[in-house]
């Protein structure tokens, strides 16, 4: 799955007038993804460790705890690709997320889920890229300097 094809899924799953935590899209995710390949949803898991990883930087969660920023980092993405995107290019974007407390923690159980109704059995996930927050060294140089 590349980025793109991330980002239709997104888009494709999100009910109408969904819920701004993400719990609707969560299920339409899984749904879809469980019926497979299990390449997809191991691509959708690569994915979206990538897009939370790129969101993992000071900038924006230098004032958050570690599960706060990286359920808000979350949300971002499952508000879609535009906001995502307005997001990387200014950091205020982000700012209402984090003010208002709007957490997607749903949206990063999707894969297991969705492998475990697709294989019956449990994933011990491992993607490229780590989503938990203050992982990515270059987003946080302070701390990794």
């Amino acid at each position: 799955m590349d980025e793109n094809e991330f980002w239709q899924l997104i888009e494709e799953c999100r009910p109408e007038g969904a819920d701004e935590e993400g719990e609707e899209l969560a299920q339409a995710l899984v749904d879809r993804l469980s019926r497979g390949p299990v390449e997809l949803v191991t691509g959708f898991a690569e994915q979206l460790s990538r897009l939370l990883y790129q969101l993992d930087r000071e900038e924006y969660g230098k004032e958050m705890s570690g599960d706060a920023f990286l359920y808000t980092r979350a949300a971002v993405v499952a508000a879609g690709r535009k906001v995502y995107e307005s997001v990387l290019r200014d950091r205020v974007a982000f700012t209402p997320y984090a003010e208002d407390d709007v957490w997607a923690e749903s949206l990063l159980t999707v894969p297991d889920e969705a492998f475990r109704e697709l294989t019956g059995e449990e994933w011990d996930r491992g993607t490229e890229y780590s989503y938990e927050s203050f992982s990515n060294a270059d987003g946080w140089p302070h701390l990794n300097g």
